[in-house]
């Protein structure tokens, strides 16, 4: 192996550019001609629109156009969609409420988009959109998804009756409920997976270009799926033919799910680039993205999980409401089915699981997944559960945990999955060493004489990733397969071009991609070229999310890299006289095993483009193409320890250790999987302890700004110890499991867990605050 190949520690090569100031955004975008978009959003949750003036915006500097819903609908732009199908149980499909990219009839939420001006700068944009004037009938709103499902809420749809959009259950009731109705034990809680604001680095953006002389439209796009943006577009909302449509997804800083969708952005600034004549470009500030940005979990949940007289569990019954906001978002239906309720086994031996989940409209923004994606909401009930079923059987959490592992593998679970491999026990064991588990006791005591409150929590998580078979999302009411694309190009020189669907928006593929083809070929990583996010230069891919790129997308260039090995293989051999198979690659040459007979790579390369000395029958060029469609979903798995320290004057809680053992398979470098799992825990510390979203009751968002959302910082953070075990998995040809998203499952319930072992009580709300925590404090003194 070559030190830049698979397992080295290798720096991330588009780093440079990151950190140079040299990264190109959407915002970078130039075309000539450009002007500036500025949307008018409604100020209401909940209103009737009696009447939209905008002539007093029309005749303000600058501007070139102020475009209603109204002009939308007459030119056949169409409502956007979920394009995930969910049935009832009653076996009736969802009710998805119409979504116009501008409404025109009425709104659903604050932020909700009505107007768009288009001007000569982004200030004079802004200024003709305070000046449109638009008269509103304020209607009551409802923003808490329980309430949303009472008789007296108001209706937001008039296609989902009391605003239920479905009624889902999967697994069997009659064994559960028999379960625990046999129990010797049963534990039950409300578990309430708070709201959050995804926020990339890079706000949303969208640049649209539509060239009337060759009748052709271009989108730059902050997405993580520029090719699914452009079928879904021209398939589904008419903005253009597919043909005549080019999305580029450039630089994108940051996603986290939310920019997997497609909104209104998008189509509005293509569409008013036709309407112009001109180029238009949209940037969001940190507010509309606040306002507008998918959000991610807002689950009520309640649970009974049942233990027989051994403490083994012999049944979960979940009932969840979900809160999908005021719109059904491109994915949002799957996050809190499919990938929520298929999870709820979690790593134990469960015989009998039943979930309920009712997910309702409300008038606050869409929510759709946001990194983890309905395994974090999983996870996080079922530890809570876990480690609050332990207390009240007085035994160890790890060791509840332990007894009800499953140890045998393929092991079908009662919600669909197939967990295809793993060690549960190993990850537990690594992460209780590196915690030293045993001498917490005396660390507690420690805490105790310097007036602390010192407590330790673990979660074992397990996720679903690697989003996955094509026939099997389809039955589940997938809209769209989730196989992935590459495109292998040897160039004459023997430089390589890898081109793949995946999307890369931090996750490190310049240069994990190229440590497989350094792998295979022995070139140097400097001599391979990653090309993506452009519909134009790549064939057809699904993007990135569900950690798919690494056991899906790369998959798929391992399947291409086979077949540029074979016909590379055939040409030297041709060249050396030699039978094709003896050919190894080694170090950047083809050889004959075992002689000192070779030809370099880039020979080998130029040969294929000459011509002049090639096989009989064979096609001069050395590229490519693969299609990669996974047999089974990929299932990480590990075990987190979290220890706190409590201030009981101030309610001030420090993470004093934060402990991942994690099982990611085969892991192609280090240095960037670690990279993801500090990320994944910081976005977790974060949801515990400081993220929440938060509406009043008439709808206004009142964590509309970093003054009023806290996000995590250095100060908030420990030192994590990080490691990693490892079963390969068996259904990819690189033994990969993804990683991307395992810090952000895991870390919440370790965090809770900790605080609450450490105050006493069976609960707390997140975001557990200062103000939070002194609250629990007190009350359980009383």
């Amino acid at each position: 192996m070559g030190i830049e190949g698979v397992g080295a520690r290798v720096a991330r090569k588009e780093d440079k550019r990151f950190i140079t100031g040299a990264g190109r955004y959407v915002d970078d975008m130039v075309v000539p001609g450009m002007k500036h978009a500025a949307f008018v959003r409604s100020p209401h949750a909940h209103a009737e629109i009696k009447k939209i003036d905008i002539k007093k915006a029309q005749a303000m500097p600058g501007v070139i156009g102020v475009l209603t819903g109204k002009e939308l609908k007459a030119d056949g732009i169409g409502n956007l969609i979920c394009g995930w199908m969910i049935h009832s149980k009653d076996g009736s499909p969802m009710k998805m409420g119409a979504w116009s990219p501008l409404a025109f009839d009425r709104v659903r939420y604050v932020g909700d988009a009505v107007v768009v001006v288009v001007a000569e700068t982004k200030g004079q944009a802004r200024d003709a959109a305070e000046a449109v004037d638009i008269t509103y009938e304020e209607l009551k709103a409802v923003v808490d998804a329980p309430k949303a499902l009472e008789r007296s809420a108001p209706q937001i749809h008039p296609e989902a009756d009391g605003n239920l959009i479905f009624d889902w259950e999967l697994g069997d009731s009659a064994a559960t409920n028999a379960a625990i109705k046999a129990a010797a034990h049963i534990t039950r809680m409300k578990i309430v997976n708070n709201r959050l604001v995804p926020n990339a680095m890079e706000p949303r953006a969208a640049l649209g270009h539509y060239d009337k002389a060759e009748d052709h439209y271009t989108c730059w796009t902050t997405s993580q799926n520029p090719h699914l943006a452009r079928l879904v577009m021209s398939a589904f909302y008419n903005v253009a033919p597919e043909n005549k449509l080019r999305v580029i997804a450039p630089d994108v800083g940051g996603g986290f799910g939310s920019k997997i969708y497609i909104y209104p952005e998008e189509i509005i600034c293509l569409w008013a680039s036709k309407k112009t004549g001109v180029p238009v470009k949209w940037v969001a500030d940190r507010t509309e993205s606040f306002l507008t940005d998918a959000h991610g979990r807002d689950h009520v949940s309640t649970v009974e999980m049942a233990f027989d007289k051994d403490n083994r569990i012999t049944g979960l019954k979940v009932d969840t409401i979900a809160n999908l906001g005021a719109y059904m978002s491109l994915f949002s239906s799957c996050v809190p089915t499919y990938l929520y309720a298929t999870l709820l086994s979690g790593q134990y031996d469960i015989p009998a699981i039943h979930a309920n989940v009712r997910a309702v409209y409300t008038n606050t923004a869409p929510v759709d997944a946001y990194r983890g994606a309905g395994r974090p909401e999983a996870t996080y009930l079922l530890e809570r559960t876990m480690e609050t079923a332990a207390r009240e059987l007085g035994v160890s959490p790890a060791e509840l945990r332990r007894k009800n592992f499953i140890t045998a593998f393929p092991h079908q679970t009662p919600v669909i999955m197939n967990y295809d491999a793993g060690d549960y026990a190993a990850s537990l064991d690594a992460a209780m060493a590196a915690a030293d588990y045993a001498g917490f006791a005396q660390r507690k005591a420690d805490a105790a004489n310097r007036g602390k409150l010192r407590g330790i929590g673990m979660s074992c998580y397990i996720e679903a990733c690697g989003l996955a078979p094509s026939a099997a999302v389809g039955s589940l009411g997938a809209g769209v397969g989730l196989w992935e694309s590459a495109e292998v190009r040897v160039n004459a020189a023997g430089t390589i071009e890898v081109l793949t669907g995946s999307h890369s928006h931090g996750q490190g593929h310049e240069t994990t991609f190229a440590q497989l083809v350094n792998q295979r070929f022995g070139v140097p990583i400097d001599s391979v070229s990653i090309v993506h996010g452009d519909t134009d230069k790549v064939q057809m891919g699904m993007g990135t999310y569900g950690s798919r790129s690494g056991a899906v997308g790369m998959s798929a260039v391992v399947k291409a890299l086979d077949k540029v090995e074979a016909k590379a293989k055939k040409i030297a051999a041709h060249l050396l006289e030699a039978d094709e198979g003896d050919i190894i690659i080694e170090n950047g040459a083809l050889m004959v095993a075992g002689t000192d007979k070779q030809v370099p790579w880039f020979q080998m390369a130029l040969a294929a483009y000459t011509a002049h000395n090639l096989p009989g029958g064979m096609e001069p060029g050395l590229k490519e193409t693969s299609f990669y469609d996974p047999s089974n979903f990929t299932f990480p798995a590990g075990c987190y320890v979290c220890e706190v320290e409590i201030d009981p004057e101030t309610g001030v809680t420090e993470v004093v250790q934060f402990v991942a053992a994690d099982d990611f398979g085969n892991i192609i470098n280090p240095m960037i999987v670690e990279g993801q799992v500090h990320g994944g825990v910081a976005q977790g510390i974060g949801q515990a302890l400081l993220e929440g979203t938060r509406y009043d009751a008439s709808g206004q968002l009142l964590t509309a700004s970093y003054m009023d959302y806290a996000m995590p910082r250095a100060d908030d953070l420990p030192w994590f110890k990080v490691s990693t075990s490892n079963t390969p998995c068996p259904g990819n040809p690189l033994g990969i499991k993804g990683c991307g998203e395992a810090g952000a499952i895991g870390s919440p319930p370790a965090v809770i867990n900790a605080i609450t072992d450490a105050i006493g009580i069976t609960d707390i709300a997140m975001p557990a605050s200062p103000s939070t925590v002194w609250a629990a404090i007190r009350g359980t003194k009383h």
